[in-house]
């Protein structure tokens, strides 16, 4: 008798293009777990709405995103692919969960304390009530298994203490989700040398047409640009060490101040170490020629996946469909749960 696979639920907001640090930190990885788990895999539209009140915007990104899930492999055959939305089931369980939560637990997540260190005067309840919607979204599930960055521990965490808790007071109903921290490839730079992110505007499209993939490459900064920006490199090097220090990925073999860091860390994502220690080697210095090979690896990835993406834009109504039926495959799972939950709590006479 084949052993029960493990449920895995991971969401992402829908909040524009996305990017080869999503793709090798997390879609990638995915597509793997789809062998291993039962997997849902949602597009968090009413996260999104803490930051995008553009109505078209959303839409757009929406689809994008369920388009992006589609060109990289996630199968919906082998996974519940769904948008939040089409599952009420989340908001009225977040609900509950607020009735049993307080003011300084909330404190604690760490996007409302940066919100607080940034100063940010127009905190919406959405932002700081998130965490609560995020515990839902998990625990609707029967949720075994949460891949997450380091950066993203907190919300499992947050979200098994949210469980406990209803679980003290109502009996046993939540199971307990275990956090999957992904072995990502340490620390991606974007091309002024920060941390490739959206919001820094740094980032290589992951379905970037052939000249925009060169003329981002060829943007990238380098630590003969000044020190400013070697401080930086500095930064990430020492990131990724520590991330090598923790067990995650290897240090880069041989890298030396002759080796631009920003151009070097990006490459380890396309080549293995031992093929990127005698490149660079054989190139010490010579900045140009180095981006010229990245230019050519990043395309040979990204040229089938921009391929796959056009074929399913090309059909559109398909990523209709899948998006109708897995709201409808996680709906029925969701309410089964919902029945459980307002017998619980005593709301439920008929």
């Amino acid at each position: 008798m084949a052993a029960t696979k493990r449920t895995l639920l991971s969401g992402i907001q829908p909040s524009g293009q996305s990017h080869i640090g999503n793709y090798f930190g997390a879609m990638r990885q995915f597509v793997s777990m789809q062998k291993e788990h039962d997997c849902f895999f949602m597009i968090v539209d009413y996260h999104a709405l803490n930051t995008i009140q553009n109505p078209k915007v959303m839409r757009e990104n929406i689809l994008n995103l369920a388009a992006d899930y589609l060109a990289v492999g996630l199968d919906p055959k082998k996974s519940v692919i769904f948008k939040q939305s089409d599952v009420s089931e989340h908001t009225e369980l977040a609900w509950i969960f607020d009735t049993i939560t307080t003011v300084p637990f909330l404190e604690r997540a760490h996007a409302y304390k940066d919100a607080l260190a940034n100063k940010k005067s127009d905190i919406s309840v959405g932002l700081f009530n998130y965490p609560m919607l995020m515990a839902a979204d998990i625990l609707l599930y029967d949720t075994d298994v949460v891949p997450v960055g380091q950066d993203q521990k907190q919300h499992v965490e947050i979200t098994r203490d949210t469980a406990e808790k209803f679980n003290r007071i109502y009996g046993e109903t939540f199971k307990l989700p275990e956090a999957k921290i992904l072995s990502d490839v340490a620390v991606v730079p974007g091309i002024d040398g920060r941390k490739m992110s959206k919001s820094y505007g740094n980032t290589i499209p992951l379905f970037a047409e052939d000249a925009e993939i060169e003329k981002l490459v060829m943007k990238i900064e380098t630590d003969s640009e000044g020190p400013a920006l070697k401080a930086r490199e500095t930064v990430l090097l020492g990131e990724l060490h520590a991330s090598a220090a923790r067990g995650q990925p290897s240090s880069p073999v041989g890298l030396t101040s002759y080796h631009p860091a920003n151009v070097y860390l990006i490459h380890r994502l396309f080549k293995s170490e031992g093929e990127l220690k005698e490149l660079y080697e054989e190139n010490v210095g010579k900045y140009e020629s180095l981006k010229k090979v990245l230019i050519e690896d990043i395309k040979a990835v990204i040229k089938p996946l921009r391929e796959k993406r056009s074929a399913v834009v090309n059909d559109i109504s398909a990523v209709y469909e899948v998006l109708k039926e897995g709201g409808e495959r996680a709906k029925e799972k969701a309410s089964a749960k919902m029945r459980v939950v307002r017998e619980k709590v005593g709301v439920k006479l008929y």
